[in-house]
């Protein structure tokens, strides 16, 4: 059975209400799936409705995290 365990949120910036949501989901599509971590983007601080959600597999959790800083040291000034 699908189970979510909120990890934390953090102010989206340039927003007024805006957040980002970390979420630990259990069996995400149906039993015997394996867990995700879901980030999930509200622009109106909606935490349990977002308007964009990415699941990503545990196992992608450090390629994902080493795109994200490659694309902050090359674009973010």
């Amino acid at each position: 059975m699908k189970k979510t365990i909120p990890i934390t949120t953090i102010p989206l910036a340039n927003t007024k209400e805006g957040i980002i949501s970390i979420t630990h989901i259990e069996e995400p599509y149906g039993e015997g799936s394996k867990p995700v971590v879901s980030i999930g983007i509200s622009l109106d601080g909606e935490e349990n409705k977002p308007d964009w959600k990415a699941h990503i597999p545990y196992e992608n959790v450090d390629d994902v995290i080493a795109a994200l800083k490659e694309a902050k040291e090359k674009f973010f000034k």
